[in-house]
Protein backbone atom coordinates (compact mmCIF):
# COMPACT_ATOMS: atom_id res chain seq x y z
CA UNK A 1 0.00 0.00 0.00
CA UNK A 2 2.80 2.45 0.85
CA UNK A 3 4.42 1.75 -2.53
CA UNK A 4 1.19 2.53 -4.38
CA UNK A 5 0.73 5.78 -2.50
CA UNK A 6 4.37 6.69 -3.13
CA UNK A 7 4.09 5.92 -6.84
CA UNK A 8 0.81 7.83 -7.06
CA UNK A 9 2.27 10.81 -5.27
CA UNK A 10 5.33 10.76 -7.54
CA UNK A 11 3.10 10.65 -10.63
CA UNK A 12 0.98 13.55 -9.34
CA UNK A 13 4.09 15.64 -8.60
CA UNK A 14 5.51 14.92 -12.06
CA UNK A 15 2.22 15.84 -13.74
CA UNK A 16 1.89 19.02 -11.70
CA UNK A 17 5.54 20.12 -11.84
CA UNK A 18 6.60 23.28 -13.69
CA UNK A 19 8.18 21.13 -16.41
CA UNK A 20 4.88 19.47 -17.39
CA UNK A 21 2.72 19.87 -20.52
CA UNK A 22 1.92 23.56 -20.07
CA UNK A 23 5.60 24.37 -20.54
CA UNK A 24 5.76 22.38 -23.79
CA UNK A 25 2.87 24.48 -25.08
CA UNK A 26 4.83 27.62 -24.20
CA UNK A 27 7.97 26.29 -25.93
CA UNK A 28 5.87 25.52 -29.03
CA UNK A 29 4.58 29.10 -28.97
CA UNK A 30 8.18 30.39 -28.82
CA UNK A 31 9.29 28.15 -31.70
CA UNK A 32 6.40 29.55 -33.74
CA UNK A 33 7.73 33.09 -33.22
CA UNK A 34 6.05 36.49 -32.95
CA UNK A 35 6.34 36.51 -29.14
CA UNK A 36 8.26 38.87 -26.86
CA UNK A 37 10.75 37.41 -24.38
CA UNK A 38 11.20 39.76 -21.43
CA UNK A 39 14.30 38.55 -19.58
CA UNK A 40 15.54 39.83 -16.25
CA UNK A 41 19.34 40.12 -16.17
CA UNK A 42 21.11 37.20 -14.53
CA UNK A 43 22.79 37.10 -11.08
CA UNK A 44 24.86 40.12 -10.04
CA UNK A 45 27.16 41.03 -7.20
CA UNK A 46 25.20 41.30 -3.92
CA UNK A 47 23.07 44.33 -3.24
CA UNK A 48 20.10 46.20 -4.64
CA UNK A 49 20.11 49.14 -6.99
CA UNK A 50 23.45 50.68 -7.80
CA UNK A 51 26.05 52.45 -5.68
CA UNK A 52 25.58 56.20 -5.20
CA UNK A 53 27.12 58.15 -8.06
CA UNK A 54 27.08 55.25 -10.54
CA UNK A 55 27.44 56.13 -14.22
CA UNK A 56 25.85 54.23 -17.10
CA UNK A 57 28.96 54.79 -19.20
CA UNK A 58 31.22 53.23 -16.54
CA UNK A 59 30.51 49.58 -15.72
CA UNK A 60 32.99 49.73 -12.81
CA UNK A 61 30.52 51.98 -10.94
CA UNK A 62 27.58 49.57 -11.26
CA UNK A 63 26.54 46.18 -9.89
CA UNK A 64 27.65 43.67 -12.50
CA UNK A 65 27.20 39.99 -13.32
CA UNK A 66 29.01 37.38 -11.29
CA UNK A 67 30.63 34.35 -12.93
CA UNK A 68 27.45 32.43 -12.15
CA UNK A 69 25.45 35.20 -13.82
CA UNK A 70 27.67 35.02 -16.91
CA UNK A 71 27.29 31.23 -17.07
CA UNK A 72 23.50 31.58 -16.68
CA UNK A 73 23.30 34.16 -19.48
CA UNK A 74 25.22 31.84 -21.79
CA UNK A 75 22.91 28.97 -20.80
CA UNK A 76 19.81 31.04 -21.72
CA UNK A 77 21.09 31.55 -25.25
CA UNK A 78 22.19 27.93 -25.64
CA UNK A 79 18.84 26.63 -24.43
CA UNK A 80 16.85 28.84 -26.79
CA UNK A 81 19.05 27.85 -29.75
CA UNK A 82 18.80 24.15 -28.83
CA UNK A 83 14.99 24.47 -28.77
CA UNK A 84 14.99 26.26 -32.16
CA UNK A 85 13.48 29.48 -30.82
CA UNK A 86 13.86 32.16 -33.53
CA UNK A 87 15.33 35.39 -32.15
CA UNK A 88 15.12 38.67 -34.01
CA UNK A 89 15.89 42.03 -32.48
CA UNK A 90 17.52 42.08 -29.02
CA UNK A 91 16.93 45.26 -27.02
CA UNK A 92 18.48 45.86 -23.61
CA UNK A 93 18.47 48.27 -20.73
CA UNK A 94 21.58 50.46 -21.01
CA UNK A 95 22.82 49.13 -17.63
CA UNK A 96 25.94 46.99 -18.01
CA UNK A 97 24.45 43.90 -16.32
CA UNK A 98 21.60 43.81 -18.84
CA UNK A 99 23.82 44.48 -21.86
CA UNK A 100 26.21 41.74 -20.74
CA UNK A 101 23.34 39.28 -20.18
CA UNK A 102 22.00 39.98 -23.68
CA UNK A 103 25.40 39.80 -25.38
CA UNK A 104 26.37 36.55 -23.68
CA UNK A 105 23.00 34.97 -24.50
CA UNK A 106 22.48 36.31 -28.03
CA UNK A 107 25.79 37.79 -29.18
CA UNK A 108 24.28 41.22 -29.60
CA UNK A 109 22.21 43.92 -27.91
CA UNK A 110 20.87 47.35 -28.77
CA UNK A 111 20.51 49.66 -25.75
CA UNK A 112 17.00 51.05 -25.32
CA UNK A 113 16.41 53.64 -22.60
CA UNK A 114 12.80 52.53 -22.04
CA UNK A 115 14.14 49.28 -20.52
CA UNK A 116 16.21 51.22 -17.94
CA UNK A 117 16.07 50.42 -14.25
CA UNK A 118 13.03 51.74 -12.39
CA UNK A 119 14.30 50.63 -8.97
CA UNK A 120 14.06 53.39 -6.38
CA UNK A 121 12.55 55.88 -8.81
CA UNK A 122 15.66 55.99 -11.01
CA UNK A 123 13.68 56.16 -14.24
CA UNK A 124 10.56 57.81 -15.59
CA UNK A 125 8.07 55.01 -14.93
CA UNK A 126 5.07 56.40 -16.82
CA UNK A 127 6.84 57.21 -20.11
CA UNK A 128 9.01 54.08 -19.95
CA UNK A 129 6.09 51.73 -19.35
CA UNK A 130 4.08 53.39 -22.14
CA UNK A 131 6.99 52.99 -24.58
CA UNK A 132 7.51 49.33 -23.60
CA UNK A 133 3.79 48.55 -23.75
CA UNK A 134 3.49 50.08 -27.24
CA UNK A 135 6.57 48.22 -28.51
CA UNK A 136 5.41 44.86 -27.14
CA UNK A 137 1.83 45.30 -28.40
CA UNK A 138 3.02 46.27 -31.89
CA UNK A 139 5.49 43.37 -32.35
CA UNK A 140 4.59 41.55 -35.56
CA UNK A 141 7.87 40.05 -36.82
CA UNK A 142 8.12 36.30 -37.45
CA UNK A 143 11.04 36.08 -35.03
CA UNK A 144 10.66 36.67 -31.32
CA UNK A 145 11.63 40.05 -29.91
CA UNK A 146 13.95 39.91 -26.88
CA UNK A 147 13.92 42.57 -24.16
CA UNK A 148 16.54 42.33 -21.38
CA UNK A 149 15.84 44.48 -18.36
CA UNK A 150 15.50 44.65 -14.57
CA UNK A 151 13.06 43.08 -12.12
CA UNK A 152 11.56 46.45 -11.22
CA UNK A 153 11.03 47.35 -14.87
CA UNK A 154 9.48 43.98 -15.74
CA UNK A 155 7.16 44.31 -12.73
CA UNK A 156 6.07 47.81 -13.77
CA UNK A 157 5.21 46.53 -17.26
CA UNK A 158 3.63 43.16 -16.42
CA UNK A 159 2.82 43.04 -12.71
CA UNK A 160 5.18 40.03 -12.45
CA UNK A 161 8.52 40.29 -10.64
CA UNK A 162 10.79 37.74 -12.34
CA UNK A 163 13.79 36.08 -10.71
CA UNK A 164 17.26 36.71 -12.17
CA UNK A 165 17.48 35.07 -15.60
CA UNK A 166 13.75 34.28 -15.71
CA UNK A 167 11.96 34.72 -19.03
CA UNK A 168 8.46 36.20 -19.20
CA UNK A 169 6.76 35.29 -22.49
CA UNK A 170 4.48 38.07 -23.72
CA UNK A 171 1.98 37.64 -26.54
CA UNK A 172 1.37 40.88 -28.47
CA UNK A 173 -2.31 41.76 -28.96
CA UNK A 174 -2.01 44.90 -31.10
CA UNK A 175 -4.21 47.74 -29.90
CA UNK A 176 -5.30 45.56 -26.97
CA UNK A 177 -1.77 45.49 -25.53
CA UNK A 178 -0.38 42.08 -24.64
CA UNK A 179 -0.87 39.18 -22.29
CA UNK A 180 1.64 37.29 -20.19
CA UNK A 181 1.57 33.86 -21.85
CA UNK A 182 3.87 32.24 -19.29
CA UNK A 183 7.10 32.17 -17.37
CA UNK A 184 10.26 30.17 -17.89
CA UNK A 185 12.43 30.08 -14.77
CA UNK A 186 16.16 29.73 -15.24
CA UNK A 187 16.01 26.27 -13.68
CA UNK A 188 13.73 25.05 -16.49
CA UNK A 189 16.31 25.81 -19.18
Amino acid sequence: MAWTLGAGAAWLLAAWSPGAAADETLWHQLRSGSQVLLIRHTVTTPGVGDPPGFALADCATQRNLTEIGRDDATRIGESLRKRNVPVGQVLSSPWCRCLETARLAFGRAEPWAALGNLFGGQGAAGPQVRAMRERVAAHRAKENLVLVSHGSTAAALTGVHPAPGEILVLTPLGKDGFRVAGRIPLGAL
